[in-house]
């Protein structure tokens, strides 16, 4: 299975100013984890990190660093991730039928889940990571007014990797720039082509590293692993 991991963030929301995933997490790079357990997980054969090209000297550093045992390629990203993940896809093997991508700010991924989803993707051609919503969730007016309250048990909370047949992402993409859409992942474009894309269970501590906060309880949960 091929991977790519869009790491082209910043910082802002973490007080840095730099790629937020060059920001430590007991003593590695927020990258390194991703990276890590990709490379333990025996489903991947082959990673591409998409970043900007001034971070690459750093990203290869970490990437020589742990020794990683699988291909890895760098490949510029752009200014957004869709625009980035569209490069990604581009710079694929041709051998390529199917792809995972999974954000690098969720850097507590574990190689089993990049392994079941890698299997899932066998049967289907879209699916994502993703956990049951355990909130009451409330939609709400421009003035913070609540209009309704949705069905708690058809709520799940999105999370990476997504995977996808790679011919049809691409063409996905393609129409969405001739579209003019604008999305904040993957399985949103099949959504809008009316393809479907199934839930595979995902992991609770599977978080997204956006703020201090997110730092703060991922050390906790490494702590608690290790």
């Amino acid at each position: 299975m091929y991977l790519l991991i869009p790491a082209a963030g910043s910082g802002r929301r973490m007080g840095s100013d730099r790629n937020k995933l060059l920001l430590t997490l007991h003593n590695q790079p927020l990258l390194a984890w991703t990276l890590l357990a990709a490379d333990a997980a025996t489903e991947i054969t082959w990673i591409g990190v998409i970043g900007q090209p001034y971070d690459f000297e750093d990203f290869q550093r970490i990437i020589n660093e742990l020794a990683i045992t699988k291909p890895v390629e760098l490949i510029p990203g752009g200014k957004t991730r869709q625009i980035s993940v569209s490069n990604g896809l581009e710079s694929l093997p041709p051998t390529a039928a199917r792809v995972l991508i999974h954000d690098g700010a969720r850097c507590l991924a574990t190689p089993h889940l990049f392994n079941n989803c890698a299997q899932a993707l066998q049967t289907c051609q879209g699916l994502i990571a993703a956990i049951p919503v355990k909130d009451t969730i409330k939609i709400v007016d421009q003035e913070h007014f609540i209009l309704d309250t949705p069905d708690r048990s058809q709520l799940w909370a999105a999370q990476t990797p997504q995977g996808f047949e790679v011919e049809l992402l691409r063409a996905c993409h393609r129409r969405g720039r001739q579209e003019g859409w604008e999305v904040t992942d993957d399985a949103a474009l099949l959504e809008k082509c009316d393809i479907p894309v199934k839930i595979v269970p995902g992991e609770e501590t599977n978080l997204k590293i956006t703020t201090s906060m997110d730092l703060a309880i991922a050390n906790f949960i490494l702590s608690q692993r290790h």
